[in-house]
């Protein structure tokens, strides 16, 4: 059995914008040692959408060979993204090229985009009043927005009221490999963004550096994870995909079973009473 083939009594598929995805891990294709590896490791993550960053992503290498021909467009939903983008009109620009580019594809994610609107090239932290100008626009424009923002729970309610299909808050920074920094703060996210909107997807995106973190994300509840150098720049990116693959789907079962309370003191796993050989008192 794969991680896309749990049963689905164990739990349903995740659902974005009327689009049913095989898979709740996001896949980005850039930073890779080259396409073909790149092509070897979505397929070993199991994912069924992937980004692509439209305004710094060589379509075309120096070898002459063409990202989109890596891509299998009938396997895979692309997601175009805005990354590089440090203010909303340049973001909604990218936005409508990359819906042209997809156009000629004929691809579900053509009216999709994976909105980011950064505040500076150090911290690459969200710059908030762009991002919520961009996302205003891009909604208005027909694009079903899934919205990167800091973990600010404030934030992130704004951005769902702007009408995103769906918002992905920071596990860390951006290529930082620190993992999910603030949990609370998730866990806040997804309660006020699930108050009467269960299905509404939190997808916890950026910071991932290893197959804990992924789990980690999962466990507190989100509906899936974005990364894309966690697994392009480990020193085994194949691997690692396959880690990322697994870690997100035990991490989503662990949080659909529901895990026992944390306790100070122990508590025995089989009762006192009834030992053969117990004395009390001995």
């Amino acid at each position: 059995m794969t991680a896309t083939d749990i049963p689905t009594e164990l739990d349903t598929k995740l659902v974005i914008a009327g689009q049913t995805l095989g898979s709740r891990l996001i896949v980005g294709t850039g930073k890779y040692a080259d396409f073909a590896t790149m092509q070897k490791c979505l397929d070993a993550s199991g994912t069924s959408m992937v980004t692509v960053a439209v305004r710094r992503e060589r379509l075309v290498n120096e070898r002459g060979e063409s990202l989109l021909d890596f891509i299998d467009t009938d396997r895979y939903i692309i997601l175009p993204n805005t990354a590089g983008c440090f203010d909303a009109a340049d973001a909604i620009r990218v936005a409508r090229l990359g819906r042209e580019l997809l156009d000629q594809l004929d691809n579900p994610g053509k009216d999709w985009v994976k909105l980011e609107v950064l505040g500076d090239k150090k911290t690459l932290l969200p710059d908030p009043l762009g991002t919520l100008e961009a996302t205003r626009e891009l909604v208005k424009d027909g694009f079903k927005v899934l919205c990167y923002t800091s973990d600010d729970p404030i934030m992130a309610t704004k951005i769902k009221e702007a009408g995103a299909t769906a918002v992905m808050p920071a596990g860390s920074p951006i290529g930082s490999g620190q993992g999910v920094l603030n949990a609370n703060n998730i866990t806040i996210i997804l309660e006020l963004l699930k108050a009467g909107d269960p299905d509404y997807p939190v997808i916890v995106d950026a910071g991932v550096g290893a197959a804990s973190d992924v789990t980690q994300a999962m466990e507190l509840g989100a509906d899936g994870v974005l990364l894309n150098t966690g697994i392009a720049h480990a020193k085994d990116a194949y691997r690692m995909a396959h880690a990322m693959r697994h870690a997100l789907e035990a991490g989503r079962l662990s949080y659909l079973a529901g895990r026992i309370p944390k306790k100070l003191y122990a508590t025995a796993s089989s009762p006192w009473s009834g030992v053969i050989g117990y004395i009390p008192g001995e």
